[in-house]
């Protein structure tokens, strides 16, 4: 069998940061930035697996009031009696698990206020690398002198350095070079694969390293002046642009010091004069049950790198620090030294080897023979933390800020007497955040803390002086870090510490305070650690949503993703119609004065509602359009009815009157007052004769243009004096008869379209307008045209200069800029031309964004590619424009998306009645919409028989959601009913006003909607009898050990001591409407939830004789003296009556019916047949559910060693075990036995084993530990299969991340058999990615294939790397890897992505042609 692997989500959250200069927009000294209005501080860098985000964190005004009504409607929602009290850390109510910590008024010299300012976070670039991160940094090379910027060098798992930098001319990374050390010997050993390279580069960028296996480290030196490449130059024949010598392999046990091993964590430090690594070790390893023998056993080494003389001095070394460091960091060239932090305590270590220690917790003393310091105070002696699982960062030289493992902040500080430090101080939480993964400093001002569990969080940091007083309570505490309700406040010095200054009490004294607030955050959901589908209600309409459970701890919750964009319906409005368009206006009764009319302005943030609808259809022919009003009780009231198809409307002359483009016999074009009565009307002929019908048409007030289906083109200027319209000029652009096929109008307010005028070119004299007059300043208006020959035009208005020419839209080039070539010519073909398939069909400008929308171009081409372009300002030409053009447009265009939709075309034949009916308009409607207050999207709707939603966030970029309809014949938003949020919509239901779900997050790749619930979950059923939701939550309980009389063991003997931690569960019974926890059942304090699944068992109390249950396979953890057990039980849901004061009408308990006890852990349960299957230690146990009450035990089989995996099909049953790999079963009932029908003659670790089946083919799909999926084929045929009793590994392909949780769906392609769906997989990741395995057949993998090794050959990847070696497996059993079988989704993604040149060169060369594969590629994509 062959499948697609794909992922549909990427993975989730930061596990990798770096902050840096990256892109020009960053540089306060010009480069152009790319916001309209704030300026762009720094970068942002984030990794997750094998997901590269580059963000800009842009400083821009705050939104007018918006704080002040967010406190309004926070107090409001918050409880009386349930308000944070002063110095209480207040939780943040939106649920993203990070403090609230207040805003804090920014004031300039003398307390004047400066304008109130927010720091956000913009999406630049997003990538799926084809290779695992591992470290990140920035670094800056020579080239960094001349445009100032900094460089990313990124480290990869295969032992591979990538470095990157920001190329402007294709507004993307591009790489510069890649070192690869994978064939090191270092990295040839067997434990290789164990290993994770750690990436560091020195401060002032001399050189990089990367951690190696067997304690090496891989030295990459830069050059840093001019000097250094002129003598390279001298000595060899090395190019002058590469910025990097040599790099080397240092073994630092044979190199510089053999005591060196088992490396912990290295850094540079700063201040030298050459590179200065210091390295923590641990030289003898030992663990907590060998303390008796070895305790004490790492130490830290600092020592230079000499890169001229290959000399490596040790300048310090350190022994005897506690087993259990874990990590270090320099401290800054102010006090020298580094700090490490080990479970138990923090060590300060300075370059003469002193050593300074603060114990947190109690089992320092026990654990450790190192002296603890004899003058802790009695608070820090009760004081008991944990720090595993900790980061830290300094804030300032003296300032260390601790975040534990559940985002408490804890400040350190270094207490200097003199210049050495002294003692380390730590003052109480002064905030919490989310789960740290990575902490970087930027700047002095910012903090970020990436989370791989939940967002991730950018704080500002503000040093502020606050004035104490005497009395204050703090200054008697002799900590140098007081402790305000949210901010850490430090001392300057030891006098003021005490609030004595030469002997006299001083009333007054200043002290420095680092206050937290919050800037920003990245949303994240974290790892999936079960997945499972239900159905949710989209307003009256049952759709599938797939329930994750996510998180970690406080961030741990649900997260419910949905393929299409959840809408829905508000009203019916069957009365309208509106099969052939829709158009929701805005329009007023204007003001007359003195023969003329105009509009009074409105106020921007007051814009006034629709208040008319204009509807068509084709039926009855020629067509019937529709003006509708809304009457005072929400009615839809039909004012005017008019014979004719309309083919445009919009409000004119400056939303006084209406333009009305309509199909009647002939083309007429319309002005009609508020009210729908007729002030001008226009027919379109040549002469007495009907031109050909306009087949679309674009309005932007003062201008109308109209496109026929001979593609000759009308345009039309309003005089806003007269109140009318008139035929405009066109002459500029060419001859009259001149063939256009497709053209808009664009307003644009963002200032990026600017022009650069021509000095040699002849001036002409500038026309306006009063409309003109009237815009002018902010806005500017131009036209877009396409010629038939794929020219695409920009011309301005109001007069025609031409301002931008290209050809490189329609071949869809990722980035267009102008040609500077003249007016086009497009005169008429003889015969008349046809259309082709890579005609541009439909061609827009429209604002995409959040809160900064951005231009964007969107084109369709007919044969249904779509590829959309952000527009970018461009810098003037250096040479000077030819004289055939007077000016040129300062734009170029970047492509962000391409996507192919399988679009099929009738005949253009077809002329009669019937064929105008049955046709599909495929348009392009721009919209904004306010879902929410405080929240508006600027996005494209795309209608037709592929309805989509294109939209753009500021943390998620541009993304395509189906709409989920089977067409939408018509789209418009409308205010009519005074929401913003409404949308006007004909799809197969008929016409509707239809909304968004409250409550969507649109930043992924597939709308989601998130229920943070402060716990984690480990498992998540779904009851389809009920369509509740039965979920496993876990808890961190305290654990204690007894013996037989009950007496316990051993507990705390000291306040800083506490007991160990164990697992705990308890079982919930949640309603998706609302999610309340209906009921819960709870499990002993040391008994955990393994697996939960809905079994059908025999019952006496149903008809059928068949019943849905819930069974629960627990693990009873006894210690580490005794053997674990276990139980089953079995609870049925039952409906009780509902609680009267409650308002919901039905209601629902767990009811437990049996427990059963196991002598081990019950790893994995499942039904088959009516029975329970379920695994006790290395058992399979096949059980009868009797008399509701009892399981009877009917087969079983003795299996691996631990069962982690049990799948039924019918009768056949797949076991996946931790050491023996895979087992195929089979399940006889006359006489009951489990017959063994093959197995996996090799070991291996699965994590997930699965049934995969589709035409009549059938194959066992396994993941394993490492990520790789495997699948194996049973033929007892096959000679190697030794009869069946040995399954048949066909493919190997690595995956890179685990998956624990799995889900097998139906999928029914369109041309194949509906009786027999096929099966498709969906499987959640550890790293929050969701990936699906779909059944491809064989015509169509050979194509694949073969596109698939032309991708690998002949495009240049990101990073430079292999996507090839990223999915291969190493094999010892056979001679060449199983690579074929299942193909690369993300690889071949990029087909999609290439200009229209490259897919057919790149197809011509497998033998077939692009729209073959794209086809075969549309009908394979898609989530579920």
């Amino acid at each position: 069998m062959q499948a697609l692997r794909q992922e549909i989500l990427p993975p989730s959250g930061v596990e990798f940061a770096a902050c840096l200069k990256f892109t020009p927009s960053t540089l306060s000294d010009g480069g152009t930035s790319t916001s309209q209005s704030g300026q762009a501080l720094f970068n942002v860098v984030v990794a997750r697996s094998s997901l590269l985000r580059i963000f800009e964190v842009r400083e821009e005004p705050a939104p007018i009031s918006s704080q002040r009504e967010d406190e309004r409607d926070r107090r409001a929602a918050v409880r009386k009696g349930t308000e944070a009290v002063e110095g209480e850390v207040e939780m943040d109510t939106s649920g993203e698990g990070f403090v609230n910590m207040g805003t804090v008024k920014s004031t300039g010299q003398n307390g004047v206020p400066q304008p109130a300012t927010v720091q956000k976070f913009y999406l630049i670039r997003e990538h799926r690398l084809h290779g695992t991160v591992t470290g990140m940094e920035a670094i800056r090379t020579i080239h960094s002198l001349e445009d100032k910027l900094d460089r990313l060098l990124v480290s990869f798992k295969d032992a591979k350095v990538a470095l990157l930098e920001w190329s402007n001319a294709i507004h993307d990374v591009l790489t510069v070079s890649i070192h690869t050390y994978e064939r090191a010997p270092q990295l040839m050993t067997l434990d290789s694969a164990l290993f994770r390279a750690d990436l560091r580069v020195d401060p002032l960028s001399r050189c990089a390293a990367l951690s190696l296996p067997k304690d090496a480290l891989a030295i990459l030196p830069f050059y840093q002046s001019q000097a250094e490449l002129d003598l390279l130059e001298q000595e060899s024949s090395q190019a002058r642009d590469v910025p990097y010598s040599p790099s080397f392999i240092l073994d630092l046990a044979n190199d510089v010091d053999r005591r060196i091993r088992n490396v912990i964590d290295y850094a540079f430090l700063p201040g030298f004069n050459n590179p200065t690594i210091a390295v923590l070790c641990q030289y003898q390893q030992t663990w907590t049950g060998r303390l008796k023998e070895y305790k004490d056993t790492v130490g830290l080494f600092i020592f230079t790198l000499d890169l001229v003389t290959n000399n490596y001095p040790v300048i310090t070394a350190v022994e005897g620090l506690p087993y259990d460091c874990f990590s270090l960091t320099p401290c800054s060239t102010a006090t020298g030294g580094v700090v490490i932090l080990a479970g138990n305590a923090i060590v300060f270590v300075d370059q003469s080897s002193r050593r300074v220690i603060l114990p947190v917790n109690g089992w320092l003393q026990r654990t450790s023979d190192i002296p603890v310091p004899s003058s802790l105070t009695p608070q820090e002696q009760l004081r008991d933390l944990q720090l595993e699982g900790a980061r830290f960062t300094f804030v300032d030289d003296k300032t260390l800020f601790i975040i534990l493992k559940d985002g408490t902040v804890i400040p350190v500080e270094l207490v200097l007497d003199g210049k050495t430090v002294s003692r380390l101080s730590m003052s109480d939480a002064v905030a919490r955040t989310t789960m740290p993964a990575v902490v970087k400093r930027v700047e002095n001002e910012h903090l970020f803390i990436g989370s791989i569990v939940g967002p991730s969080v950018l704080l500002k940091t503000a040093h502020v002086e606050e004035e104490i007083t005497e009395d204050d309570t703090e200054m008697s505490s002799p900590p140098a870090t007081a402790v305000a309700p949210v901010d850490t406040m430090d001392l300057d010095d030891d006098e003021a510490a005490n609030g004595v200054s030469n002997g006299v009490t001083d009333t007054v004294k200043k002290r420095t305070v680092v206050r937290l607030s919050l800037c920003d955050a990245i949303p994240a959901h974290g790892p999936l650690s079960d997945i499972s589908f239900g159905v949710a209600r989209n307003g009256d309409r049952a759709v599938p949503e797939l329930v994750a459970a996510t998180g970690s701890g406080e961030l741990g919750g649900f997260h419910l993703f949905q393929r299409d964009m959840p809408t829905r319906t508000k009203r019916k409005l069957h009365a309208i119609g509106g099969g052939r368009g829709m158009w929701s206006l805005a329009v007023r009764q204007p003001v007359r004065v003195s023969g003329g009319t105009f509009e009074r302005p409105a106020n921007p943030f007051r814009t006034g509602h629709d208040s008319v609808i204009i509807s068509t259809d084709a039926n009855p022919s020629p067509g019937l359009s529709r003006i509708a009003t809304r009457s005072s009780h929400s009615d839809i009231t039909i004012t005017t009815r008019i014979p004719g198809t309309t083919l445009g409307a919009a409000p004119f002359f400056q939303g006084t009157a209406i333009l009305h483009i309509l199909y009647n016999a002939t083309n007429i074009i319309r002005v009609l007052e508020p009210d729908g009565t007729e002030r001008q009307s226009i027919k379109d002929l040549d002469g007495n004769t009907s031109r050909p019908r306009i087949k679309s048409c674009s309005i932007c007030d003062p201008f109308v243009l109209i496109i026929r289906e001979d593609d000759t083109i009308g345009l039309f200027i309003g005089e806003i004096e007269r109140g009318k319209i008139r035929r405009k000029d066109m002459s500029p652009m060419g001859d009259k008869s001149s063939r256009y096929i497709s053209g808009c109008f664009y307003t644009d307010r963002s200032g990026l379209f600017q022009t650069f005028l021509n000095e040699q070119a002849p001036a002409e004299a500038a026309t306006s307008t009063l409309q003109g007059a009237m815009n002018a300043g902010s806005n500017t208006q131009w036209l877009i045209l396409v010629r038939p020959q794929g020219v695409v035009e920009i011309w301005t208005l109001p007069k025609l200069t031409l301002a931008f020419s290209t050809t490189l839209l329609a071949t869809l080039d990722p980035v267009v800029t102008d040609s500077l070539d003249p007016p086009a010519t497009s005169l008429p073909q003889d015969p008349l031309r046809k259309p082709q398939e890579l005609d541009i069909d439909q061609i827009i400008i429209a604002p995409l964004g959040e809160s900064q929308p951005r231009p964007h171009l969107v084109v369709l081409l007919r044969s249904g590619q779509m590829a959309i372009y952000e527009v970018l300002a461009n810098s003037p030409p250096t040479e000077p424009l030819p004289t055939t053009r007077s000016s040129t447009l300062l734009v170029k265009f970047v492509k962000v998306v391409s996507k192919a939709f399988d679009i099929q075309h009738t005949e253009e034949e077809q002329k009669s009645v019937l064929a105008e009916q049955k046709r599909i308009s495929r348009l392009l409607v721009p919209f904004v919409t306010s879902p929410a207050s405080g929240q508006t999207f600027s996005g494209v709707f795309f209608t037709g028989d592929r309805p989509s939603w294109i939209l753009s966030t500021d943390k998620g970029g541009v993304k395509v959601f189906p709409s989920g309809h089977n067409v939408v014949q018509a789209f418009t938003t409308s205010s009519l009913w005074e929401s913003k949020g409404d949308f006007l919509m004909y799809s197969e239901e008929g016409p509707s006003l239809v909304e968004w779900m409250p409550d969507i997050q649109v930043d992924g790749h597939l709308p989601a909607r998130s229920v943070p619930r402060t716990r984690p979950y480990s498992n998540v059923v779904y009851d389809a009898s009920t369509s509740l939701i039965v979920a496993a939550s876990s808890f961190q309980n305290r654990f204690a050990s007894y013996d037989e009389d009950g007496n316990i063991v051993w507990e705390p003997d000291s306040p800083n001591i506490s007991f160990p931690r164990c697992e705990c569960s308890t079982l919930e019974l949640i309603s998706p409407d609302g999610w309340i926890t209906m009921d819960g059942y709870e499990f002993a304090p040391n008994e955990f939830v393994n697996c939960i699944a809905s079994v059908p068992l025999e019952t006496v109390s149903t008809e059928s004789g068949m019943k849905d249950f819930i069974a629960v396979g627990t693990t009873i953890n006894r210690g580490e003296d005794l053997a674990v057990k276990g139980a089953v039980y079995i609870f049925e849901i039952v409906e009780v009556v509902p609680d009267p004061s409650a308002s919901i009408k039905r209601w629902w308990r767990l009811k437990l019916l049996c427990r059963d006890d196991a002598k081990g852990p019950v790893s994995y349960l499942c039904g088959m047949d009516g029975y329970l299957v379920s695994s006790m230690g290395q058992k399979i146990f096949v059980r009868a559910f009797d008399l509701d009450e009892r399981l009877v035990g009917v087969a079983f089989l003795d299996v691996g060693v631990y069962v982690t995996s049990l799948r039924a099909v019918k009768n056949l049953l797949v076991i996946g075990d931790a050491v023996k790999s895979v087992w195929f079963v089979a399940f006889q009932e006359d006489p009951y036995k489990l017959v063994i029908l093959g197995k996996d003659p090799h070991h291996c670790c699965i994590t997930k084993a699965d049934l995969f089946f589709a035409d009549g083919h059938l194959s066992i799909v396994t993941c394993d530990e490492e990520g790789i999926v495997r699948m194996y084929a049973y033929d007892p045929h096959d000679p190697e299969s030794k009869g069946g009793q040995h399954l048949l590994r066909r493919t190997e392909f690595h995956g890179q991340t685990e998956y624990r949780s799995s889900l097998l769906i139906a999928r029914r392609p369109k041309h194949g058999d509906p009786e027999i769906p096929q099966a498709r997989l969906v499987c959640g990741s550890v790293d929050g990615s969701l990936s699906t395995l779909t059944y491809v057949d064989e015509a169509a993998f050979k194509r694949l294939h073969l596109l698939q090794g032309q991708l690998i050959r002949t495009v240049q990847h990101v990073a430079a790397l292999n996507p090839k070696a990223f999915r291969m497996v190493r094999n010892e059993y056979v001679s060449r890897p199983l690579s074929k079988g299942i193909l690369d989704g993300n690889l071949l993604a990029t087909f999609e992505d290439l200009p229209i040149g490259r897919q057919n060169e790149v197809t011509r060369q497998i033998g077939t042609d692009r729209a073959t594969v794209l086809k075969d590629w549309t009908s394979l994509v898609g989530a579920w």
